[in-house]
């Protein structure tokens, strides 16, 4: 059965576009769109369409005329009840989704998301000009995603840095892209380009790649690709660059004191690339940068940055998207006033105003004063035209509801979840403590950001103890308690470098005299502050997926294969990272493991595995090389064969076999 069809033939098809039938496949690189269909479309406008369409808004609600949200979104200034009050009284250009706005539910209902997105679209096309609408959303991956499980999700922008793969950069984002698009959300505020150099950088930190310029440029473009190569807006974020920042600019006003040269050198790379290679749009940051802009005004206020830099020197001509205009960094002068200076200073699209009726007028009123001129208004609708003509969505601005059951395929999350493991960056390890011996006695305990009882239930013999995410002295006193007990004690901090009493705790454990592992599942600096500590591994996130990776490399399951992306100050330098000696006690160790938990079922099959383990082992303690070599070559015919009689799960075969290749390429 058919969607609903087209709505706009009689307005495009004199001017040549054709139309195909809901839900065409688009085609990977859209044409360029003729400027006269564009003008054409201009030229039915209203002012108010015009000036609706600078607008990216949000609006509470799961479907477009939710009854449940009514009041919320009057009180909220959204300017209407629902979607399509807001729609039809102040014809936005684009609408953005939020988790905390229930217009994508953790875990998201994909059915949901992709029947408000239709419904949002079919409201637009019923208006006066018919113009489909940017659905939009914040889904960087890592700690910024909108869009979770049951679709893919994976562990950021650093764990990416921490790999170097420019080909996990692209995959992981072509997949983003393409389950954004079923949900038809076509418009992404990422990549994050920042380049992160400070570690006490409280907004940024594990959303950049890295403090290297060439792997931030490397890693983003090959973003920006996978985003774009899926008809997905990609927007390049945050310029000219927040990764120098000790103030987080959703509540205060950043200053980045540093001269050109530097920026240049350090900030400004990875935008220039990204404008090189095409990015639909940038994202200018509300920060105050002197060396470009002495006027003490924020980057987004600021034409000597966005007209005279961004477009004049550095040639941009792609869409320029305001940071969200609720954020404290745009409060330093008055709120009616914020879209207009912005749009004055450069922007095309204003994100996310407070109040969407005091703005939409403060433009309106504007432009009839004469304060912005018509034509500098056409040159911003345009542009907001042109990428929603090359994305296809005037030919097409529907997604098929049949689409979504591919969300979250076993293909994609086996990519992510390799990514991952590759990303796990083992920056300590003294006297060889990890792996885990099996039998270990554990206490984990940390702050509830870490998921100290999510780790707990991934690993063997286990004990859990969950503190509030900045412990109390209390909850300190309780997991010493608990410590005096256990032969080792795992604790997953979460940016203990920012938080004085994570550091308190990982210090009051240690004197405990019990060996101390520290996981950071947040910033990868938290070493710095306490590093005496036995071991210490990094995820650079703690969304589920992490947490997984990170167990199955405390026991070995995974072999750490990560490198530092950033600096650790006096302590560990960029591109650090350990790799386990794996031998065959390990192997051992994870046979007893599967035969726990049923990986493992043959009896006599882990009998054959084990006695060929120990043959082996003695020659590794003769230091026989070509005897170990070629005896785990035959161990790995034991695995061919048990896979094939059905003794051993795929996942237990693929871990041993990964190990067997560690053994093997050592001694080698």
């Amino acid at each position: 059965m058919r969607w609903r069809p087209i709505l706009a033939v009689t307005l495009l098809a004199p001017l040549m576009i054709s139309l195909h039938s809901t839900f065409a496949v688009q085609s990977d690189t859209q044409e360029e769109p003729e400027p006269d269909a564009i003008e054409s479309i201009m030229d039915d406008m209203t002012l108010e369409e015009k000036v609706g369409q600078l607008f990216i808004v949000h609006v509470y609600g799961e479907t477009p005329t939710d009854p449940n949200y009514e009041e919320e979104n009057l009180e909220n200034d959204r300017g209407g009840e629902n979607f399509k009050e807001v729609i039809e009284n102040y014809h936005p250009g684009g609408v953005i989704y939020f988790n905390w706005a229930d217009n994508i539910g953790m875990p998201v209902d994909t059915s949901q998301v992709n029947a408000l997105s239709n419904g949002i679209q079919d409201i637009a096309m019923d208006e006066g000009s018919s113009i489909p609408m940017l659905v939009s959303a914040d889904q960087e991956g890592g700690i910024v995603a909108r869009v979770t499980e049951p679709a893919t999700t994976f562990p950021g922008n650093m764990a990416i840095g921490a790999t170097g793969s420019s080909a996990y950069a692209e995959q992981s984002a072509e997949i983003l892209g393409e389950e954004m698009k079923k949900l038809g959300i076509n418009m992404n505020f990422a990549p994050t380009l920042d380049v992160n150099v400070n570690p006490d950088n409280p907004v940024i930190g594990v959303r950049s790649y890295s403090e290297d310029p060439g792997l931030v440029s490397d890693l983003g473009i090959s973003q920006i690709q996978g985003f774009q190569s899926e008809d997905v807006i990609s927007t390049a974020k945050h310029f000219p660059g927040h990764g120098d920042t000790d103030v987080d600019s959703h509540y205060g006003l950043p200053i980045i004191e540093k001269d050109l040269e530097m920026l240049l050198e350090e900030d400004l790379p990875p935008f220039k690339d990204a404008i090189d290679h095409e990015v639909d749009a940038i994202m200018p940051a509300h920060i105050v940068v002197p060396a470009l802009d002495d006027s003490e005004l924020p980057a987004t206020f600021s034409e000597p940055i966005l007209t005279d830099y961004l477009r004049g020197e550095l040639g941009y001509d792609g869409l320029i998207v305001t940071d969200g205009l609720d954020m404290d960094g745009v409060d330093v002068i008055p709120e009616e006033e914020v879209p207009v200076e912005a749009f004055k200073a450069g922007v095309d699209m204003l994100l996310d105003p407070p109040d969407v009726d005091l703005a939409y007028n403060a433009m309106l009123d504007a432009v009839a004063d004469g304060e912005i001129s018509e034509d500098r208004l056409n040159e911003s609708v345009y542009r907001i035209l042109e990428q929603k003509m090359e994305k296809g969505l005037f030919d097409d601005p529907y997604e098929d509801p049949e689409a979504v059951d591919q969300i979250g395929s076993d293909e994609n999350l086996q990519l992510a979840e390799d990514m991952t493991d590759d990303s796990i960056t083992l920056i300590k390890n003294d006297d060889g403590v990890l792996p885990l011996d099996y039998d270990t006695e554990l206490l984990v305990t940390g702050p509830e950001s870490g998921k100290p009882e999510l780790l707990s239930d991934l690993l063997p013999e286990a004990e859990s103890y969950e503190t509030s995410d900045s412990p109390t002295d209390a909850e300190i006193d309780e997991s010493v308690s608990l410590a005096e007990n256990k032969d080792m004690v795992v604790v997953p901090t979460s940016s203990a470098h920012l938080d004085e009493q994570q550091q308190n705790l990982v210090t009051a454990l240690q004197d405990t005299g019990t060996p101390i592992v520290v996981t950071g599942v947040g910033n990868p600096y938290d070493i710095a502050d306490f590093p005496d500590v036995d071991a210490y591994l990094t995820t650079y996130g703690d969304q589920d997926i992490s947490i997984h990776s990170l167990a199955s490399a405390l026991i070995g399951e995974v072999n750490p294969k990560g490198e530092l992306p950033v600096t650790i100050p006096e302590h560990y330098d960029f591109g650090h990272g350990l790799n386990y000696e794996i031998d065959t006690a390990t192997i051992e160790q994870l046979i007893d493991r599967f035969e726990d938990t049923g990986d493992l079922e043959n009896d006599e099959a882990i009998h054959t595995l084990q006695r060929h383990l120990t043959a082996i082992g003695h020659y590794e303690n003769q230091g026989e090389a070509e005897k170990v070599i070629d005896h785990m070559e035959g161990f790995t015919h034991l695995l061919d064969q048990q896979l094939e009689n059905e003794w051993i799960s795929e996942e237990a075969y693929d871990t041993l076999m990964d190990r067997t290749d560690d053994v093997i390429a050592w001694w080698q």
